[in-house]
């Protein structure tokens, strides 16, 4: 791969100052090496762990499966991802088809990158990427905003790239070396990077500006809704990434005396899984009218829990209820005592000691 940087000879360069620019573009091209190889580097590193050295993460026969990963983003993902998501975990071909095109993009935007090969094209995609990846995941992260900080760093890089192209050490040169025409080919400047791209210097400082605004304000924006720190004090976020949280809903007394009601374990940790210890039914004033301890818990029947997908699932565990992030269910308990003919609240004691409850309207 050739090294060598061609000074522009477009209409709008200044021959006075062709030597200059050329070794500005020069510099410019040594200097964003590293980055380009590394932003490369880490996509290429996404997509082959699971087409080359963790196939398991596309077998959806395992627990690493990718659409366990996905689901648990759904609690906190932004601009109605969520419902994008829970739309493919319902329709398997479409799931498994995106995964797939999703990892491939992945693997040859990152090999593209790093060979510098229709590097401004490569860039744009891991753009898509990072914008992707952070409305879905950016929320997650135990101690700090992990998923956040990569999607941020990774959508700098890559429209500094698309800006600046490949320069040195690139296919795109050395395709360029070998058929000096394509510098006069839009879409070559435009898809490649071995030259700068067909602008004039005001519109390309205005279109650098645009970019760095639109970058800071998104990447801003998403920390101070993740954590704040920017005009409001440091918060844990909407959706805390560290403490699971459930929410119940549609509860209801069941004739018999047992009860029923719909789980949404919509925060926390993807991890460790929750564990519900003791579920408790107590009238108004607080007296247990029924409870259904571990041992009771971890023995449901399997028709006792349905689940909304099939992946991340509430599920009987060793010491009670256990679910992963992003699982949603319908469960019922059996029937303890006569039915309850006054109002009363179901409450869910975790193995932290956090309790969830729900109110039930009388029958």
């Amino acid at each position: 791969m050739s090294a060598t940087i061609f000074e522009d000879t477009t209409s709008a360069a200044i021959p006075a100052r062709s030597g200059e620019k050329a070794d500005t573009w020069r510099i410019a091209a040594l200097a964003l090496l590293s980055v380009r190889v590394m932003q490369g580097f880490i996509y290429w590193g996404g997509g082959s762990r699971r087409f080359i050295y963790a196939p398991s993460k596309l077998d959806f026969h395992r627990t690493s499966w990718m659409a366990n990963k996905f689901q648990s983003a759904m609690p906190g993902a932004l601009l109605g991802t969520d419902h994008v998501i829970a739309f493919l975990l319902h329709h398997f071909i479409l799931l498994y088809a995106a995964l797939i095109v999703f990892s491939a993009g992945e693997l040859f935007a990152g090999l593209f990158l790093m060979a510098g090969f229709l590097t401004r094209a490569a860039a744009l995609a891991s753009v898509g990427f990072s914008i992707a990846l952070m409305l879905m995941f950016g929320w997650q992260g135990a101690t700090c905003i992990d998923e956040w900080t990569m999607a941020a760093a990774n959508l700098a890089m890559g429209v500094t790239l698309m800006l600046a192209g490949s320069g040195a050490f690139s296919v795109d040169n050395a395709l360029l070396h070998r058929s000096p025409r394509l510098a006069h080919r839009a879409w070559f400047r435009w898809l490649g990077g071995a030259r700068p791209l067909p602008m004039r210097d005001e519109a390309f400082g205005k279109l650098a500006v645009g970019l760095l605004a639109a970058v800071v304000a998104f990447n801003v924006s998403t920390y101070s809704y993740y954590r704040g720190s920017v005009v409001t004090p440091f918060h844990g976020g909407p959706v805390s990434p560290s403490r699971h949280h459930l929410t119940m809903s549609n509860g209801t007394v069941l004739p018999d005396g047992g009860v029923r009601f719909h789980i949404d374990l919509d925060g926390g940790t993807p991890a460790e899984p929750a564990n519900i210890l003791e579920a408790t039914l107590l009238d108004a004033h607080g007296t247990v009218l029924a409870q259904w301890d571990g041992a009771m818990l971890s023995h449901l029947p399997a028709n006792a829990i349905v689940n909304d997908f099939a992946y991340n699932r509430f599920a009987p565990g060793p010491f009670g209820l256990t679910a992963q992030v992003g699982a949603e269910a319908t469960v019922t308990l059996p029937a303890k005592r006569a039915a309850v003919d006054d109002a009363a609240t179901l409450r869910l004691r975790t193995v932290d000691g956090h309790d969830f409850t729900l109110k039930f309207a009388a029958p």
